[in-house]
């Protein structure tokens, strides 16, 4: 099986037995091959790091009921990093 044919069977797989590595594979090989296509991918660095700590800061935020300082120690980050990016990500607390 190529790595192709490996990518898109990913969506049709078991998310709980597919590696987060591999998951991230499958999506950048489409975002490389939409650039090498002439849709330029710009600052991919920056969007890739983006589209996966929001949601992970986000997840583990609601994880830990919103308590930021159980949610950097589960992370396994500095608080103040947590609120930076919290800030950077506009990602505000739902209040109770």
């Amino acid at each position: 099986m190529t790595s192709q044919s490996q990518s898109n069977n990913l969506f049709v797989a078991n998310l709980s037995h597919v590696s987060l590595e591999k998951l991230v594979r499958s999506k950048l090989e489409v975002l490389l091959k939409q650039h090498d296509e002439g849709g330029r991918v710009k600052n991919l660095y920056t969007q890739v790091l983006e589209q996966v700590e929001r949601p992970m800061i986000e997840l583990a935020l609601h994880l830990q009921e919103g308590n930021q300082l159980k949610t950097a120690a589960f992370l396994g980050i500095n608080r103040n990093t947590l609120r930076k990016k919290m800030t950077e990500y506009k990602i505000r607390l739902k209040q109770k």
